[in-house]
């Protein structure tokens, strides 16, 4: 059975919070909050995987709110959809300045509300499932934005400098990052649906589909190189990720050329 996904509902009108909440509730585990600050509390000691803002609130806006969430290394990724009784062009654009995924201004249909929530966990589902399973996909083509682009462009460089390196871990890979175990985790399983050490052995896979693509190596050559045991433990892996062995993807190369 699917799981649900994790929304966080932001809105200082309680019976609005109730009522969002309660329509949602059916499809997504939801959990809600009062304003920003709380918000953001409820953020570091829990995951979601969508979070949904009033803009109008006391003590923290939800502008506010959603600059801070796109700043932050470890939120970045979490979609934010703004709620608003403004419906002027200004505002729409200044939310997403602030780095909104979706504006939705009030008075709203629920129906509406479910459609976008759907459509942003959709596609970014897709785009997750075409970067695994895509030999020579771009790892940055999975960040959402340029703040994540940036955190998967160093996670990539970082394992490709260390692929030769038997004693490389996540433990090593956090210290690199001046990050916590826990948080580096919970990052790369959010933004890539990867554990750190799926994302170290993916990333070492697609190496070695960069390298049947220049037709240089021969399949024993790239498994020792990249610190593989046998070549039939490459190719085990090779064709258990991408659903071809090795040499069918070198031939699919060459008869692309």
């Amino acid at each position: 059975m699917k799981a649900k996904a994790n929304l966080l509902l932001v809105d200082d009108h309680q019976e609005l919070l109730e009522f969002i909440a309660d329509d949602l509730c059916e499809y997504y585990h939801v959990q809600t909050t009062n304003n920003g600050i709380e918000a953001l509390q409820l953020l570091e000691s829990e995951t979601f995987d969508l979070i949904i803002s009033d803009i109008m609130m006391p003590e923290m806006d939800g502008y506010e709110l959603c600059q801070r969430i796109k700043e932050n290394i470890a939120y970045s990724h979490i979609p934010v959809i703004l709620l608003t009784a403004k419906n002027s062009i200004e505002s729409k654009i200044q939310g997403l300045e602030f780095g909104a995924d979706a504006y939705i201004e009030k008075p709203f249909s629920p129906a509406f509300l479910q459609a976008q929530i759907t459509s942003l966990l959709k596609n970014r589902l897709k785009v997750k499932n075409f970067f695994i399973n895509n030999p020579l996909a771009q790892i940055q083509s999975i960040g959402i934005n340029q703040s994540d682009q940036e955190f998967l462009e160093k996670i990539d460089e970082i394992i490709l400098n260390h692929l030769d390196d038997p004693k490389f871990n996540v433990d090593r890979m956090a210290d690199i990052l001046c990050m916590s175990r826990p948080t580096l985790y919970r990052k790369i399983n959010v933004v890539s649906s990867l554990s750190p050490n799926e994302l170290i052995n993916l990333t070492r896979l697609r190496k070695a589909a960069e390298m049947l693509t220049q037709k240089k190596f021969k399949i024993y050559e790239i498994s020792n190189l990249l610190g593989y045991s046998s070549a039939t433990h490459f190719s085990r892996n090779f064709q258990k990720q991408f659903g071809l062995s090795p040499s069918e993807f070198h031939e699919s190369q060459i008869a692309k050329s």
